[in-house]
C-alpha cells in the first residue's frame, strides 16, 4: 500500500463571490494580514484545476497559524454556486479558536455573517466546556467559532 508523509499544512482555499468583502472579514473582522492579490493566468488555472476558461483573482491571508487562500472566479460564464448543509457530503468550514465569543458574534453581524444553528455549550469529547457557533455568509464562507476556556 502507497503513502506520504505529510510534512505540514499549506493552507485552507474558499472560492468567493466578492473577493473584497471576504479579505474585509479575514483582515479587519479576524485580523488575518493580506499576503497577495493578484489575477492568475487562465491557461495555469485550467491546467491546476481542469476548469476551462478559470479567470480569477486570488488573494492570501495568513492568520495565526494558518493561511486562507480566497478565491474569486470572473469566468467561465456558466459557473454557479451552492451552500450544502453540514450534513450535505462536501460541505467544508473553518474552525477557529477566539478568545471572546461576544466579539466574535459582533465582527460576525457586522461581516454579514448568519448564524447557522445557535451558540451552544459542547458538552463532551475535545472542546467540552467551550462555546460554539456556526455562521455562513452569501459569499458561500462558512466557519465556525469556538471559544477558549474560561
Amino acid at each position: 500500500m502507497a503513502s506520504v508523509r505529510v510534512t505540514g499544512t499549506n493552507h485552507t482555499s474558499f472560492t468567493v463571490r466578492s473577493l473584497d468583502r471576504a479579505i474585509a472579514l479575514f483582515r479587519d473582522g479576524l485580523g488575518f494580514e493580506l499576503l497577495s492579490r493578484a489575477p492568475r493566468d487562465p491557461k495555469a488555472i485550467a491546467a491546476i484545476t481542469g476548469v476551462a476558461g478559470g479567470d480569477v483573482t486570488i488573494a492570501f491571508l495568513q492568520g495565526p497559524s494558518h493561511r486562507v487562500e480566497l478565491i474569486e472566479y470572473h469566468g467561465p460564464a456558466d459557473r454557479g454556486s451552492s451552500a450544502p448543509r453540514p450534513c450535505d457530503a462536501g460541505f467544508a468550514h473553518l474552525a477557529l479558536d477566539v478568545a471572546d465569543m461576544d466579539a466574535a458574534l459582533a465582527v460576525a453581524d457586522e461581516h454579514g455573517l448568519g448564524l447557522l444553528g445557535e451558540v451552544y455549550v459542547i458538552d463532551q469529547g475535545p472542546n467540552a466546556g467551550r462555546r460554539v457557533a456556526y455562521f455562513r455568509d452569501d459569499n458561500g464562507l462558512t466557519l465556525e467559532f469556538l471559544e477558549a476556556k474560561a
